[in-house]
């Protein structure tokens, strides 16, 4: 006992210094519950890769946002026992740019890219060369003096992330030897992440209150943690010691998180479908206009849980509210 209470002090010491969500990711497969066929294989896949002294192959991770890809990235790289360097899409906008980053890796580094799929196609083919062996081209001079030069790369693992798989050419996935999707968690493994955070947060849940949280988290494990949060805000205004299942069903309704785990958004886009479309088939240029949101938002953020639930169906003429829908609605 007085070992679980130093280590859960420790903790909170680093919680008090790192951003939540950090502090709350797991460094190791153990304790990172749910997703147990993919957990099974990459523990696998690093084990080899150590017992070879050889960096691991270059892995995807896809999935809806919120799953534990660039956690996954984390426990690999910890794993490997290896320096991870972390980056995005977003912010490798020219070759120079990653090339900073691959000239500054060493051997058995692990390079992180999240929202791999929003890189430019020329930093994506760039990646290429370096991928299967291990260089860069440099290039020298100007004009008719520009010369090429092969730049060796020390041997690294790339690890890369995405919510639109389907939007990675060809070429760039074959070159990963390590492909792997993430899915929705079952409420089960909402539960042990909901305890083991409300753990680390030196926060009081019961069983009761953990499942409510966990059965309108969407799946996700990023909601689920959020969630606790806020009904954490509700207990301390209440000035409650212990959050009950009365307690995060309070909070939950006031957030307008339905006991399904759809939120006011996800609700207006199945209102929209059912009353302004007809029920559909809508496309996703005029749904996303009326409801004033980004196309990328609706099919990476709302799209996926709506589908995977049976609420909405895509169609090649667009998408098409279900019966389940109706029913839930009324």
């Amino acid at each position: 006992m007085k070992n679980n209470k130093k280590d859960t002090t420790s903790d909170l010491q680093k919680i008090s210094k790192t951003p939540l969500d950090k502090a709350l990711r797991p460094l190791s497969f153990n304790e990172f519950p749910g997703q147990q066929s993919v957990k099974k294989k990459l523990e696998v896949f690093v084990k080899a890769a150590k017992s070879r002294k050889e960096a691991l192959d270059h892995i995807l991770l896809s999935g809806p946002p919120g799953l534990g890809k660039t956690t996954l990235a984390h426990i690999i790289a910890h794993h490997l026992e290896s320096r991870l360097v972390s980056t995005s899409g977003p912010a490798l906008n020219k070759k120079g740019d990653l090339a900073g980053i691959l000239t500054n890796l060493k051997k058995g580094d692990t390079l992180f890219i999240d929202e791999v799929h929003r890189l430019s196609k020329d930093v994506e083919e760039y990646l290429y060369s370096a991928m299967e062996d291990f260089f860069i081209e440099i290039f020298t001079g100007e004009g008719l003096d520009t010369k090429s030069v092969q730049f060796p790369l020390s041997p690294f693992t790339l690890i890369v992330a995405t919510t639109r798989v389907g939007l990675l050419k060809a070429p760039f996935r074959n070159r990963f030897g390590i492909i792997e999707r993430l899915v929705f968690y079952e409420k089960e493994d909402l539960v042990k992440i909901l305890e083991r955070s409300a753990l680390l947060l030196d926060i009081k849940l019961d069983k009761n209150a953990a499942f409510e949280i966990a059965s309108r988290s969407r799946g996700t494990p990023r909601i689920a943690n959020r969630l606790l949060r806020r009904v954490c805000d509700y207990a301390e205004v209440k000035n409650l010691k212990l959050i009950d299942q009365k307690l995060a069903d309070f909070a939950l309704n006031e957030l307008e998180i339905d006991s399904l785990g759809l939120d006011f958004m996800d609700r207006k886009i199945l209102f929209w479908i059912k009353d302004k479309f007809k029920g559909g088939p809508v496309g996703i240029e005029s749904l996303a206009a009326v409801l004033n949101e980004e196309v990328d938002t609706l099919e990476e953020v709302y799209e996926p849980f709506l589908i995977q639930e049976g609420f909405l169906q895509k169609t090649s003429r667009g998408r098409t509210i279900t019966d389940k829908a109706i029913l839930h609605l009324k």
